[in-house]
């Protein structure tokens, strides 16, 4: 299985979403070819957003084919029902939305780092960031914290400025944390993303929608190396 979470390295991911379903294997063979360090896997159930998309037997195929750190972002109304399937499956991260934890987030958090997973917490752009705090304060904390530039569910949607202010907030009081913005990134829009703190960058449209997948990727990765050195 690929590398653990380090922090605050850059790591770029592509949004498999956005790549060729029919030939998924080789998509994520070529992503990682330009030079991708996480393979971004969008997990939708239809009720926590409206669209659907894959689950554990998707990821269960594609691991047969890559090593490659998996990062299931899990837009599902029940979580806990995902933890075993997907571990079992090859998946390396499960992030589950904050919206729908409710008080049971540390029974979850034990179960999906005890089935081997890292963990991280997601939230919608209308959610408060002081919201995922309990996260991240205990002995037992996430690992990361996926901040949603754009509404949950559909790709290729315009990024959400706005949303900076809480990646800062979050950088300034935890400058450990792997912070992932997801949504509108691409080289326009990565300078705020990376001045603000984020390390961990989801790009669908902008990198399998390029001629040049591979300089799309070396650009969000200068960025974040760039503002990392600056101390964000």
């Amino acid at each position: 299985m690929a590398d653990v979470m380090k922090s605050p390295c850059a790591k770029i991911a592509p949004s498999m979403l956005s790549s060729d379903f029919a030939n998924l294997a080789a998509e994520a063979k070529r992503m990682l070819d330009c030079g991708a360090d996480w393979l971004h896997m969008d997990i939708m159930d239809g009720h926590f957003v409206p669209n659907l998309t894959i689950g554990a037997p998707v990821i269960q195929s594609l691991r047969k084919h890559t090593d490659a750190y998996l990062d299931c972002h899990l837009m599902v109304t029940n979580p806990s029902d995902y933890v075993t399937s997907l571990a079992k499956a090859g998946a390396s991260g499960f992030t589950f939305h904050i919206e729908v934890a409710g008080d049971g987030w540390k029974e979850l958090l034990k179960d999906i780092k005890s089935a081997g997973m890292q963990a991280g917490v997601a939230l919608r752009p209308a959610t408060p960031i002081e919201t995922v705090f309990p996260l991240l304060e205990g002995e037992e904390h996430v690992d990361m914290v996926l901040v949603m530039t754009v509404e949950p569910g559909f790709g290729g949607q315009k990024f959400m400025p706005e949303m900076m202010q809480k990646v800062n907030v979050l950088r300034k009081r935890f400058p450990w944390l792997n912070i992932e913005v997801d949504g509108g990134l691409g080289p326009s829009t990565i300078d705020e993303a990376a001045q603000a703190g984020a390390n961990c960058i989801v790009a669908g449209s902008s990198i399998f929608g390029s001629q040049d997948p591979a300089g799309v990727i070396s650009i969000l990765r200068v960025k974040v190396e760039e503002a990392a050195k600056k101390g964000f």
